[in-house]
């Protein structure tokens, strides 16, 4: 399998059924689930306008949808640009391995440089042994641990 016939696009409300298998499957993968509300609110955010709002691609191939990435810009304070956090990244177990996370990951690397970003980070987890062959690839490590309340 290639990627020769991928297609990266912004998500659109026509999506919505897509996204939300596309999704599961990701939230699956970190054995967690989120409610309905969250589901809906979601994805009215990443169809909606605002700077700050949630944004996101899905990766097609032969027209299906098969991967999906989610980003959201915000204010920084060691910066006078705004960040870009991708916060999202997915794709089907069954196309794995053919270029669609970094298909996905180079987007929001465009979008960013589109909208003056001074930076794209993200945070996976420490035995993601796969995802992190590709990160290494593409960006740089900084060895920061995460906490959170």
């Amino acid at each position: 399998m290639t990627a020769q016939d991928l297609v990266i696009r912004p998500i659109e409300p026509q999506d919505k059924a897509e996204w939300r298998r596309l999704w599961t499957a990701y939230l699956d993968f970190y054995e967690t689930t989120v409610p309905e509300e969250v589901y809906e609110e979601t994805f009215r955010r990443l169809i909606g306008e605002g700077e700050f709002e949630p944004n996101g691609f899905l990766a097609l191939k032969g027209g299906k949808p098969v991967g999906l990435v989610h980003y959201i810009q915000h204010r920084h304070c060691w910066m006078t640009q705004n960040a870009c956090y991708l916060q999202d990244l997915y794709a089907d177990p069954e196309v794995r391995g053919i270029g669609i996370g970094r298909a996905l990951i180079e987007a929001v690397y465009k979008r960013a440089d589109e909208l003056g970003l001074g930076r794209v980070y993200w945070l996976t987890q420490e035995h993601n042994a796969t995802a992190r062959r590709l990160y290494d690839r593409i960006a740089h490590n900084t060895n920061f641990i995460r906490y959170m309340r």
